[in-house]
């Protein structure tokens, strides 16, 4: 039987490295990896020290999707499968995500691994990458955010291609649709991400998170909404400590220190 913790946290740099750990199954998610991960995230949302989280996978693949045998009556059931209260990795339901993660992908992605590569904010992948939205090729559909966020990503045409394919696709295709950023050597999407993490923690935190703010509103409910929420929201942050801190290493000509204040 599996005992082992399904999601690894480490905190280091003000960066969570989140770590999806059934490498075994091939990362496929049961009910407890995605409870563990919704906890992880909530820990994460909750560390006033974190300020960018890595999603990775340990072993070779990111995932092979979810474990249906297992989720699927609980899906079937109406059961949740996030812990009330807690973030939802997905952003569709819960508590929302306020912080930037940025994802890295070996080895197979599948179904709700795409899932969480397009609700994440900045995703890696590796030339061994292999992507899929396969649900329609065992009687269901994507219900994790594909059908939402996908054609906004990619466009009508090229999500329909493979939504309603359920073909796999690699790491350049991925690349061309908007699913990922980067295309990195193989063994070294992780890295690459980490990277990435490390520029982004050294950034304002605030300035950070009304960033994601912006952008998520303008997605979510609009321009025009958007816009009148800019100017507010610049004057919030022109006040806070790390703007004057800004301003400071500016005219010192040095690296800003942020506190987050």
């Amino acid at each position: 039987m599996e005992t082992e913790a399904r999601v690894t946290v480490e905190k280091a740099d003000h960066i969570f490295r989140i770590g999806l750990n059934r490498a075994a199954k091939r990362n496929a998610f049961d009910r407890q990896m995605l409870t563990e991960l919704s906890e992880a995230m909530s820990a994460f949302e909750s560390d006033p020290e974190a300020r960018c989280a890595v999603l990775f996978a340990h072993g070779d693949h990111f995932t092979a999707g979810l474990d249906l045998v297992e989720v699927g009556p609980a899906v079937r059931d109406g059961e949740a499968l996030f812990p009330e209260g807690a973030t939802d990795p997905l952003s569709l339901h819960g508590r929302p995500r306020t912080k930037p993660v940025v994802m890295a992908i070996e080895g197979w992605c599948l179904t709700i691994g795409v899932e969480l590569a397009l609700a994440m904010d900045i995703r890696i992948a590796s030339t061994a990458a292999k992507f899929g939205q396969i649900e329609i090729n065992r009687g269901i559909f994507p219900f994790g955010g594909a059908t939402l966020r996908l054609p906004r990503t990619a466009g009508w045409g090229d999500a329909m291609r493979w939504l309603l394919t359920g073909e796999y696709f690699g790491a350049e295709e991925a690349h061309r649709i908007g699913l990922v950023q980067e295309v990195v050597e193989e063994g070294r999407a992780v890295e690459r991400a980490v990277e990435l993490a490390t520029i982004i923690a050294k950034r304002a935190p605030l300035g950070v998170q009304a960033t994601l703010r912006s952008s998520r509103l303008a997605i979510e409910q609009g321009h025009e909404e958007a816009a009148r929420a800019l100017l507010p929201e610049a004057r919030a942050l022109m006040a806070s400590e790390d703007a004057a801190e800004g301003v400071r290493s500016f005219v010192e000509r040095r690296d800003a220190v942020f506190r987050g204040r």
